[in-house]
């Protein structure tokens, strides 16, 4: 039906999907796989609940997320990691620019340590926990975010300009 429409991205692995429709994360990278088959290109979410940051599993739960993606997925030029902490997402909690630094580094290491340094460098992982034209800014520094997953600030036109001018704007220094 995506492809009916020329709709050429889908979103996998969401958090409310995980959560309210019980989707494991085979099935998520499953899923993905399909997607990837019939044409789509992907933003595959992977992320923690609060309780997995403070009991210490956060790796472990990131880490499970990411490798059910990999038998998956053939061609990770049509995939972008959105990373969204489940506890930031429409709470107007959002991770500290440096907690989300931390874990967009260590996604861009599982990918390296799966794939190779290179094609780990060329997917896009982007942070999708409450983004909003106050917290964009400092976000967008950070040398391992490449962008945002942007909800409820998506319906502010305003917001929502600024908060794509604070990734464009790096990506033009990026690029001098």
């Amino acid at each position: 039906m995506l492809m009916d429409t020329h709709v050429p991205w889908v979103i996998t692995g969401h958090s409310e999907r995980r959560s309210l429709c019980g989707e494991s994360n085979k099935f998520v990278g499953e899923k993905t796989g399909h997607a990837l088959d019939v044409g789509l290109k992907v933003i595959a979410c992977v992320g923690e609940t609060l309780d997995q940051r403070n009991s210490g599993s956060l790796w472990y739960t990131l880490d499970s997320q990411m490798q059910a993606l990999f038998p998956n997925v053939r061609d990770w030029s049509r995939v972008v990691i959105a990373y969204e902490p489940v506890w930031a997402i429409g709470t107007g909690q959002v991770a500290t620019p440096e907690q989300a630094q931390e874990v967009h580094a260590y996604l861009r290491t599982v990918l390296a340590n799966k794939l190779g340094p290179s094609a780990a460098e060329n997917v896009r992982i982007i942070y999708g926990g409450s983004v909003n034209d106050g917290n964009c800014n400092e976000l967008a520094t950070q040398p391992d975010i490449d962008g945002f997953l942007v909800g409820g600030a998506s319906l502010k036109a305003p917001s929502f300009l600024n908060i794509c001018n604070s990734v464009s704007s790096r990506r033009a220094m990026a690029s001098w």
